[in-house]
Parts: structure tokens; sequence; C-alpha cells
């Protein structure tokens, strides 16, 4: 399908209401924004919710739609506010709202058939099966994970057909959005709850075999640079992208103005047939505003040399040169940028996490003598800086120097939107019709809306003694549309006979007209809304199912991720055995050691389901497991296609993972609804918020993991490829990760190991282990009968010794607490309650 110019949204973040004109003044087609809770910035301002109505009107207005954020976890106990608040939007015409949470789309659903949803990034869709695994809610587009290239996005776009939303500037997350569980873990900030702690632009030393790799300045191995895809705006409208999405809502009002109106001139260009690259000066003005470095991400496929600069961990702006000499009271360089006084700048010395040089521009000159105007690119120029703001003797040859604000650049981006006239005209058709003797009848249509008024005089028209009225003179005055959000576009005239009218009837007639139009441009959309109780189709756990006798009944299950952890295992009598290997070649011998020993095992899914990766899957169901650890919602579709069309054959049984981020009973039964035997809460839960989904959830076909090393960041980018290679990606880097073994070590010294898998994505596990022992008790009084413990690294009489404490806590012969105490004295690193305290 080939795309028109209408069919392509420019989207916009706004951050507060600065932002949010900012965005309408520079051309966005759409904004999106959060309120003060529900949403992934809870940094930002955010606007409150008792102002929908007044944002979508000043919206509407201007012909701009807004979507609304709630792309977070929703817990048990916040349902209702939910709920409310989706109400709210309802009411307000909001266009759309971001959702993460499946189990909240599940509930908008039962609110209204028609309110549009949008699949947030959060939901970590990749493919086109976990497209259409959101096609019974109904969702009006999906926001594709930023790991996806052109050629998967249109492979996505052709086999799915569903709008899709790609981000093509700002931040980038190093990990899979979604399946980020580094602030969680370290702080109780989830990034599922819009707390991101940002542990990626933190510095990490790299340990290989035990040793830690000499880096250089290379300190920052997780944090990427800033995604510009403007140059790519040709490929990603082939490729089928309807919505070019800008991150920023935590960023300044001139930054949005700045990216918003380079990225509507791009898209603008391209349907003009202009083919050209955005110049210099762009690129340089978006630099400014904000960049870490620019990437095209992985638009155009995996580079892991390009994402990530590993230097600097925050904005930069446009970098100007090195310092070639230093004196008295400037430095020399050679810029590489334009530059003049008053500009911020900033000496790089290589260490950020060090106080640096910086401040403005005093004076620039050449050769002694002062530059009154901008200094050019290319030219070499003694730089002067304030003297209160930069210390020369902390400055060296070589330091590179940063341009880190323009006030002139800011100035033109605040006029744009920092101003009494309207941010956009529209264009008016008006018809007059009149005869001697009646009113002068005039209909005006808003042509974009489709809408028209009709106006008539209170006057009649009379037989014109001089000066008729006629088609120029009618133009001029009812033309007289300056500071309204319309122009006269076209006017047709049908008088019959030469009549007359007062001009301040003409004017009267312009005015009233204009006022019912603007009155009726705003109006929000109507929606249906039902009357609904989001705890309705809750399971009473207290009343509907007995609690366990005891720990003996429940089932131990144990995930293993090497043959060695599968031995260990089978000794220790596990009840199930899980098995989930960085390459899918070693599942026969582990199904092999299974049922020898007559234990029923499941194989574990990748986090990640990319296009064409159905043959991982195909391989899973060839081997025949007992059960598969479904990670994904795409593999989740693929394997219930499969289901349906084999269904004389034996099929295993589906236990989905924490990486669906369950986190309330609405997701709980969506997931068993959709297939899942089995479902595992989210680890974004802490005690409470766990004990009050186990209340409202079938426990019998819920499994709890007790212990494991917290899988923090799980991403695209290989840490093995970048540093231990000269390679780019998974075809040329000779495989460095099967034979060494790599761990990032962070301020405090602890070592967090990085493993591969099938795909060549990294997750990077927490270094200390974590235990819910302790809360055993209150799992088996609401009736869980499925446990399971995970294991990384360990012996196989690692994993004996420790399925042993917790067989002996289920069968009541140790507390919680003594497990907890026991692993924590045999532990080299200890062990952590981890999440479930927060």
């Amino acid at each position: 399908m080939t795309l028109t110019r209408s069919d392509i949204e420019l989207l916009a973040p706004a951050g507060d209401w600065d932002c949010m004109r900012a965005a309408v003044a520079n051309g966005a087609d759409a904004v999106f924004f959060g309120v003060e809770k529900f949403n992934a910035r809870a940094r930002a301002n955010n606007f409150r919710s008792e102002e929908l109505p007044e944002i979508m009107s000043f919206l509407h207005t201007y012909g701009v739609k807004g979507f609304l954020t709630f792309n977070i976890l929703v817990f048990e106990d916040e349902l209702r506010d939910a709920q409310t608040l989706i109400e709210m939007c309802i009411d307000a015409g909001v266009d759309a709202v971001i959702v993460q949470d499946l189990g909240l789309v599940k509930l908008i659903r039962e609110l209204s058939p028609d309110f549009p949803i949008h699949g947030s990034t959060q939901m970590t869709i990749t493919s086109p099966e976990a497209v259409e695994f959101t096609k019974p809610y109904n969702m009006e587009r999906v926001v594709l994970g930023r790991e996806n290239n052109l050629k998967q996005i249109k492979t996505i776009g052709e086999q799915a057909k569903l709008p899709m939303e790609v981000f093509v500037h700002g931040a980038l997350c190093v990990s899979y959005s979604g399946q980020c569980l580094t602030s969680e873990m370290w702080g109780g900030r989830s990034a599922n709850r819009g707390e991101c702690a940002q542990a990626c632009r933190l510095p990490y030393d790299l340990v290989v075999d035990g040793e830690q790799k000499p880096m250089g300045d290379v300190a920052y191995l997780l944090s990427p640079k800033d995604l510009a895809a403007i140059e790519l705006v040709p490929e990603l409208i082939e490729a089928g992208v309807t919505s070019f999405k800008i991150e920023g809502r935590l960023k300044s009002p001139e930054y949005v103005a700045n990216v918003v109106s380079k990225y509507r001139n791009a898209i603008d260009k391209y349907f003009d047939g202009d083919r050209s690259k955005p110049s210099k000066e762009e690129i340089r003005e978006l630099q400014q505003s904000f960049s870490r470095g620019f990437t095209h991400g992985f638009l155009q496929g995996t580079n892991n040399k390009q994402l990530v600069d590993g230097t600097f961990p925050k904005s930069r702006g446009v970098y100007l040169g090195k310092v070639e000499r230093v004196m008295r009271d400037a430095v020399t360089v050679r810029l590489e940028a334009p530059l003049k006084r008053g500009d911020g700048i900033v000496f790089d010395a290589g260490d950020p996490t060090q106080k640096e040089e910086g401040g403005r521009v005093y004076d620039l000159r050449r050769q002694g003598v002062k530059l009154t105007g901008e200094a050019a690119e290319g030219i070499v120029i003694e730089l002067v800086p304030g003297r209160n703001d930069v210390d020369l003797r902390k400055v060296h040859v070589g330091d590179r120097i940063w341009k880190t604000n323009d006030p002139a650049l800011d100035r033109a981006l605040r006029a744009s939107f920092e101003t009494d006239k309207p941010y956009r005209v529209f264009p008016l058709h008006v018809q007059v019709t009149g005869i001697a003797g009646e009113p002068l009848k005039t209909v005006w249509t808003d042509v974009e809306k489709g809408i028209s008024v009709t106006v008539q005089s209170e006057l009649l028209l009379e037989e014109a003694r001089k000066r008729p009225m006629d088609a120029e003179l009618l133009a001029e005055q009812l033309g007289r549309l300056g500071g309204t959000i319309y122009q006269l576009d076209k006017l047709e005239v049908a008088l019959q006979g030469d009549l007359i009218l007062p001009m301040r009837e003409l004017n009267r007639l312009r005015r009233e007209a204009v006022e019912q139009l603007a009155g009726e441009r705003p109006k929000p959309p109507k929606y249906i809304k039902r009357e609904v109780n989001a705890m309705d189709d809750s399971f009473d756990n207290t009343k509907q199912l007995k609690p366990l006798a005891s720990g003996k009944e429940a089932q131990l299950s144990v995930l293993c991720r090497t043959l060695e952890q599968v031995e260990g295992a089978i000794k220790a009598d596990a009840d199930y055995i899980y098995a989930d290997f960085e390459f899918i070649k070693q599942f026969p011998a582990a199904i092999e050691l299974a049922r020898a020993a007559g234990k029923p095992i499941a194989l574990a899914t990748p986090r990640i389901h990319m296009p064409n990766e159905n043959g991982y899957h195909a391989n899973i169901l060839k081997l025949n497991p007992d059960a598969v650890l479904v990670r994904n919602t795409g593999a989740l579709y693929y394997y219930m296609r499969a289901k349906m069309q084999n269904p004389d054959r034996p099929f295993p049984r589906l236990i989905g993972d924490f990486s669906l981020n369950i986190a309330n009973h609405k997701s709980v039964n969506l997931f068993l609804d959709s297939g899942l035997d089995t479902v595992t809460p989210s680890y974004d839960l802490n005690i409470q918020q766990m004990v009050d989904l186990l209340e409202r959830s079938n426990t019998s076909r819920i499994e709890v993991v007790i212990h494991q090393h917290l899988p923090m960041f799980h991403t695209e980018h290989c840490v093995y490829c970048t540093f231990l290679s000269e390679g780019t990606d998974f075809t040329n880097c000779g495989r460095p990760c099967e034979s060494h073994r790599a761990s990032l070590q962070d301020r405090i010294g602890m070592s967090h190991p990085v493993r591969v898998d099938e795909g060549c994505r990294n997750t990077v596990y927490n270094a200390i282990e974590q235990s819910g022992a302790e809360y055993l008790k209150n799992f088996i009084e609401l009736g869980v009968a499925q446990y399971r413990v995970e294991f990384l690294e360990e012996s196989a009489q690692k994993v004996e010794e420790v399925l042993s404490l917790y067989r002996q806590a289920l069968d009541g012969q140790i507390s919680g607490t003594q497990v907890w105490r026991s692993l924590k004295a045999t532990n080299q690193l200890g062990v952590t309650r981890g999440q479930l305290v927060k």
C-alpha cells in the first residue's frame, strides 16, 4: 500500500503546557502526554487529570490528536483508580490511550468497545505474531520495539496489517522496553512503573573470565547514543510506518519545537518529491537541543560498534573541536561547527564523573583580533571563556570542546510558540446568496473538519444606489480573519441584482460565523461507555479455593541453565525441570536426562520474538517436551496457532513466564483465557501486591518464582561483540560468547554476569541471588501449589543444596527464615530478599 501525506502522523511528546504549545505550533499531528499517575515518566511535570477537557479542547481546536500515556503495569489495588481515569479520558474525548498492561486492555474493553487503545512499546511487540495476539482486543495500533529494523518493520506491516508507530528520535533504552528490571532490583524504582533510575547510564568495568579488561576511557558500556532517524524518513514511510514518534516528555519546550519542526519539514519534503538529506545545519540544531551523539539505532540493522560511544553518558551538544593550545585567557581551536559570543561550552577531558570546566563564550579572536559576528566552521580561533566560568589551568591540549547551548537558537524556537497569533490557520469556504428585501445568507464551511454553519444578516438587503457589493468587496470584508484560526480559501457569490448591506453587518456576520465554527471544532469524539466494576471477574480465593493442607502438596520446579544443573536437579528429586540454555542444540540432552529419570521437562523460549524466528519454536515442538515456558506474546500466538492446527496430537502445557508482565487478576485471566495453562506473576510485585493478586486469582494455575538471579537488562546490544570482537554483529563477531564469560562490574564491585541467548541477545543478571523463602507461608495459605527455583552459574552440588532447603521449607521441616539465613551464610555474595520487600 502506498502511503499519502494524510496517512502519516508526526507524534510529539509534551511534559507540560509549553511543550504542548511548542508541538502544535511546529507541526505535530498528535501529542502524547501523561497525567499525575499511571504513566512511564513519573519524573515529568505531567498534567492533572482534571485538565483533560482543557487539553483536548486546545488540541482539537488545532486539529491535533491527543494520546494519554497509560504505559505502566497496574497493581491490583489500583484497578478502580485506573477505571476512573479511563472514564475521564472517554468523557474528555482523548483520542487514544497508550497502554502496556494487557489486564488494563481487558478492563478498557469491558468499559468501552470503541475507545481507541495503542499498544505501548512497553508491550515488547516485535513480530507479526505479537501484533496478531493483540487483535482480539481491537487495538487501533501498536508501537513497535526500538530494536526492529526497517526490513522487519515492513514485514510486520505486510503480515499483520495494523498501523505501526515507530520511535524516530530521542533517547534509546539499551534494554528492550518492558523487559528492564534493573531499577526495580537496585532501588525498588521500576521502569515498568515509570520510575527508571537509568542504571544503563552508569559506568561499568568489563570483567572477562574473571579478569578486568582494560578499556581506556570507555566506561559507559550500556549507555546508547540518541536515536536520530531524520535521514531515514523516506525509508520509514516506504516501510509502512504511519506514526513517527519523538521521545522526550522530560525534555524542554525548545527541544520539542526544534525536533518537531525538523521532522515536519522532512516528511513534507518527501511528499513534495524532494529526497534530499537534511542539511548539516539542521543536524547541528538537533544536536544542540539534546544529543549523546546520534545513531540510527537498529533501524538499519544491528551494528554493535555504532550504538554505544562509551566515553560519556549525558548530552554533549555540538562538537566544536579539540583544544590546540592553552593561553593565559583563551584556548585555540580549529572549529568544526560555527560559534559566537554568548554560546555555552564545556571542556571534555574524558572523565565525565569529574567536574568539567564550562560556561559562556566571552569573546572570539582571530590572531588577536576580535571577531564581531559568528566564527565559521573550519577556521582557527582563540576562544575566550567568561573569567568566572572557566579555570583554564584545568584545561589541557587535546580536550574536546562541545557547544552545550545556543541562546539565539533557543530564542528563535521559543518565538515559534510564545506568540499571540494562532499556531495554525484552516481554510474556509464561504457561499453567499441573497435577493433584495431578504436577509443575506452565508454558509461557512471548515474544510478540514467538514463542518458548516449558516449565518443570515439581521438587516435586509437593499438595492445599491452607488457601489454594489461584489465578490471583491465581500472577499475583503468576510476574509478579515486575522487573529482567528481561519483563512478564506474560496468564496462563491450568487447575488440577484446590485445589492448592498452595511459594512458593520458584514463584520457581525463574519464574527458570528467564526465563533460558531470555533465552538464546533474542539467538540470531543463520542465513545460508548458501559457501567462496569473493575473487580467483577476476580476469583475470590478466600471463598473459592481451600488453602493447601501443607506445602507437602506443592510442586517444586527448577530452572536449569546447564546440563550439570539438570543432573543436580534430578538428584535432588525436583518435581519439574525447566531447561533454559543459551543454545538450542543442548535441549535434546536435557530431555534425555529428564526422561531417563522420569521427570517432566519444560523448554524455555527466548524473551524476544522477531520476524522469521519461528524455527526456534518449531524445533521445541519437535522435541516433544512436557511443557514450554513462554516468555512473550509472539511465541504464545505461535504455539496457540500450532495447537489449533494440530488438534489430534498431544500438546505440551504452556506456562507463561514473568516477562509477560502479569501484575493484576485481569492480566492473569487474559493470559489463561488466551491458552496458557499456568502463569507466573511479574517480578515488579512486592509481597503485598503479590498477595493482592493471589487473593483475586485462581492460584491453582499460578506458579511463583521464589529464588532467582534477577534478569536485569535484556538487550539487543551485545557486550561480547562490541568489546571482545572486531565484528559488528553475529555474522562476523567470531562468537566470543562461546569461549569467554563476561560480566559487568558496578561501582561497588559487584560483577553482574552477561549471558547470550540463541538470538545473540544479552541478559545481564544481578550478581546476588534473591529469595522469597520467608513468604512461603503466605503463598501456601493462598493455595499456591507451584514454586520455581532458578539457577544461573551454580554447580550441581549447589543445586542439590538449595533445592533441599526449599523442599524442607515446603514440607514444614524448617521455616522460610531458616532457608534465608542458610542461603545467606553459604553464599559468597550473600542473598537478598529482592523486590518482594520494597
